[in-house]
């Protein structure tokens, strides 16, 4: 998924102010905090003005060739989600986005890297075994919403419901950022800023009960979320 109104994700400052964002729909000025439409034919993801964000908010036909990205955030700091699951779903970074693709009619998994958001295989059965153990997570909005999991330091995993164009700012940053091998200390702090920023604008999803955590041993590895 790339446009031109995601420049400001992954590109610095040019020093001269901030630019002028034309909404990509009508070419009025969409303004500094404006929103996002997914062009759900191309994957791409559009700058909007209100009115035209507002124009694709409600897809009455399940059709509609634009969505309108909403700005519902939610975290789960104890997702359940096994090490075995997490690498059957081979993803070599501690982070990843999981969304319906519904041009695919299916689930895809992306991570960010210094090349961009990087296409993961995903093996369905293991990601419907996650979204199964997960049911307070698991109402995610096709296109416009996605599953963001990033492992923690403990081995353990948390996940943020998010807008689409949410993943796509972090995958901006690491592109920024990184330096290296390894990231480097200035990639490293960007990332852990993002995520701060991102729980301090979520509300919080309560802990898994003792029903679900009892699903932990059929998620490979501990079950640790």
């Amino acid at each position: 998924m790339t446009t031109i109104g995601l420049r400001r994700f992954r590109e610095p400052p040019s020093g001269n102010g901030p630019p002028v964002t034309l909404c990509e729909l009508c070419a009025v000025p969409a303004g500094e905090e404006h929103g996002h439409v997914v062009n759900v034919e191309t994957r791409g993801l559009l700058c909007a003005c209100r009115a035209c964000h507002l124009l694709f908010t409600r897809d009455t036909s399940g059709r509609a060739r634009y969505r309108s990205v909403p700005r519902r955030y939610l975290h789960a700091p104890r997702f359940l989600l096994g090490t075995a699951d997490w690498d059957e779903m081979q993803i070599p970074v501690r982070t990843a986005f999981f969304f319906r693709n519904s041009a695919l009619d299916q689930t895809v998994a992306f991570y960010p890297s210094p090349a961009g958001a990087t296409e993961s295989l995903l093996p369905l059965e293991t990601w419907e075994r996650v979204l199964a153990a997960n049911p307070a997570m698991a109402d995610v909005q096709p296109d416009v919403e996605a599953l963001l999991v990033d492992r923690r330091p403990d081995g353990g995993f948390a996940c943020h419901l998010v807008p689409i164009d949410t993943c796509y700012e972090l995958v901006g940053l690491v592109r920024l950022h990184w330096k290296g091998f390894d990231g480097g200390q200035e990639a490293r702090a960007a990332i852990e800023g993002f995520f701060a920023d991102l729980r301090g604008r979520s509300r919080t999803v309560p802990p898994v009960d003792s029903a679900d955590a009892a699903l932990a041993p059929v998620l490979g590895g501990d079950g640790r979320g």
